[in-house]
């Protein structure tokens, strides 16, 4: 009897294949990519052994776009063309940000925030994008082997927009995402999975531009979060803002341009830095015009003045706490997670809280990818500890109802991937369609929450109001990302929506971006083709020339006239820009000087030989020449 070889739709049928997934923490001031290799996850350095990219792209004028640390070093001099932070700016319209805050030039694209650059207009998405491409071409030059795709981690706290952001500037990076994850989820994964631990623990996650905190229950490879909140607009940025802030008032400067601004963010970054590990920093920074910094920074002066942030942190750890209805005393540990949790100031305040030390056995800085990389081994099919994560939905969702209010479906904190229905019915007699408005958040009012998409039940047979029964089931995936459906009970009559946000792209939109990548791509291509095929005619001319200069007594007029032609029409070729053209002209010259090349190594074979005898040259060269062996 035949056996059947069995396997998971879309995966490999040999069993033993390993399959290469990426896990890819996606971060505000850096990013990171780690993959699973024998059993073991790390994180993949650049050719200069350094793990972490900084989230920074250039877009220059009349330049190649810059990604990470050539990028960074650009920062301060081209400050309107070099985007950081971006990832603050996700899923956001232009009224959700102050402009104030950023040294590039805001403007509005498709309803979300976008950067006027050199290169043009760009969204969070672009440079998302960017980035995501510079992680992912870093794996596939370390790694040599096909991708099949990517854990991306996201904040807790990042609603439907944001996710779906997320997932389409991965799409444009040319990633096929299997999940997005929490980030606190994913430290948890990689703690508990490295440190082989159980119980409850709080994961405190403060990064360059986000907060999130986190509880999950781990026990046995299954991470249970049961509650999560935090705040996508608080993290390491706004610590070195307040430091600028305090420097600046030292020093008097107001009306600061871009330039000064970044230069000034930069020389606070460092200082706050310095204080993790010494307890002042000295900062002396010359901004021209006479504009200078030069003071003394001790961390009691960087704790004065970032005071109200450390204590929205400690708010919310207790606000999620209580969504636990577990005490502080009750948690086996508290994990420290994100670069910014290496500030002293931060770390005394958990410290102060739980009246313990916090965890901090694993990098802050990488334990996010890791986990994420060991989440993407699992969901690629390899045999391994495949751990079970049972994720929350971070923001409660609902539909608007009369009177502006929100009539919420789904509690946050629920478990997804999850479904729920709930039964509504009609306003007016003989009404035929229902007008159905999703909204994101924790407010009564529609006006103070998200709205995530709008769509219309038509077809309801007339009846008195109140008499139609109208169902609608919220759907939410792994991913956290939401489909609404909604069906009339007695009629059948149904329609639904997979939710694009109000703040992301439409698919429309997404499609032209990746045809106009494919055609940049392209574009590219053929700009390299070019330059390829004109340093090859420019060598070859050289050569001719010289050769000319030299033996042109070789040559006939006939054949010169050849030549020079030849020469003649591959100089017109290299004006132009086809550069198969120019490959033709090349070829044709080479054809063209092939007698002239013979004939003038002849005349060197000659003068070479020129009065030197035959027993003479048979001794330079040696017995071996003169008999050969048998």
């Amino acid at each position: 009897m035949a056996l059947l070889q069995i396997s998971e739709p879309g995966q490999s049928p040999d069993p033993h294949r390993h399959r290469v997934a990426l896990g890819i923490d996606l971060g505000t001031t850096h990013s990171l990519v780690a993959v699973v290799r024998s059993g073991v996850a790390e994180c993949l350095p650049d050719a200069q052994g350094r793990v972490l990219l900084p989230s920074a792209v250039r877009y220059p004028d009349g330049d190649a776009i810059r990604v990470g640390w050539d990028a960074m070093a650009a920062r301060i001099d081209d400050p309107i063309n070099t985007v950081v932070s971006a990832k603050r700016l996700m899923g956001r319209a232009v009224a959700d940000v102050d402009p104030a805050t950023l040294s590039y030039r805001l403007e509005a694209r498709q309803g979300i925030v976008a950067m006027r650059t050199a290169h043009g207009v760009k969204t969070p998405i672009d440079v998302a994008a960017d980035i995501l491409r510079a992680l992912r071409e870093r794996a596939e030059a370390a790694l040599g082997d096909d991708i099949v795709g990517a854990v991306i981690t996201v904040p807790a706290y990042f609603d439907d927009a944001q996710r779906q952001a997320t997932k389409d500037a991965a799409r444009l990076a040319g990633l096929n995402v299997l999940r997005l994850i929490n980030e606190p989820t994913a430290a948890a994964v990689a703690y508990g999975l490295d440190q082989g631990a159980e119980g409850v623990y709080a994961v405190f996650d403060l990064g360059g531009g986000t907060f999130d905190v986190s509880v999950l229950r781990l026990s046995r490879g299954v991470f249970e979060v049961i509650a999560t909140g935090g705040d996508t607009a608080l993290g390491g940025d706004d610590f070195d803002a307040r430091l600028a802030e305090l420097l600046a008032r030292r020093a008097g400067l107001v009306g600061l341009d871009a330039r000064a601004r970044a230069a000034l963010l930069g020389a606070a970054r460092s200082a706050k830095e310095a204080l993790s590990d010494a307890p002042y920093a000295d900062v002396v920074l010359d901004l021209g015009d006479g504009r200078r910094v030069d003071t003394r920074v001790d961390r009691d002066a960087f704790a004065y003045c970032t005071r109200a942030l450390t204590e929205r942190t400690i708010a919310l750890l207790e606000s999620v706490l209580r969504d636990a209805s577990l005490p502080a005393d009750s948690l086996a540990g508290i994990v420290l997670v994100g670069g910014s949790t290496r500030m002293p100031v931060v770390r005394d305040a958990v410290r102060a809280f739980f009246g313990r030390a916090p965890l901090t056995d694993l990098d802050p800085d990488q334990v996010v990818a890791i986990g994420a990389a060991r989440q993407a081994h699992a969901l690629a099919g390899n045999a391994g500890d495949d751990p079970l994560l049972l994720d929350v939905i971070p923001l409660s969702l609902g539909l608007e109802t009369m009177g502006g209010l929100v009539e919420r479906v789904i509690e946050r904190n629920t478990t997804i991937p999850t479904a729920r229905a709930q039964d509504f019915t009609t306003f007016k007699d003989g009404q035929t369609a229902i007008a159905i408005h999703v909204v994101q958040g924790e407010r009564e009012l529609v006006s103070a929450c998200r709205s995530l998409a709008r769509f219309e039940l038509r077809g309801i047979p007339p009846m008195p109001a109140g008499a139609a029964r109208v169902r609608v089931t919220f759907q939410v995936d792994a991913d956290g990302l939401l489909e609404v459906s909604a069906r009339e009970l007695g009629s059948g009559v149904q329609a639904q929506v997979a939710v694009k946000p109000s703040y992301g792209l439409s698919d429309d939109a997404i499609a032209d971006m990746l045809r106009a990548g494919q055609t940049a791509a392209d574009a590219d291509a053929r700009q390299r083709a070019l330059r390829e095929e004109q340093v090859e005619g420019e060598r070859l001319l050289e050569a001719t020339r010289g050769a000319m200069h030299a033996d042109a007594d070789l040559l006939d007029s006939a054949e010169r006239d050849r030549i020079h032609a030849a020469m003649a029409a591959l100089a017109a070729a290299m004006r132009g820009d086809d550069h198969l053209l120019i490959r033709d002209a090349s070829a044709a010259l080479a054809k063209a000087t092939e007698g002239f090349a013979a004939q003038r190594m002849n005349r060197s074979i000659r003068q070479a030989l020129a009065g030197r005898s035959v027993d003479s040259i048979a001794a330079q060269v040696g017995p071996d020449a003169r008999e050969p062996r048998n």
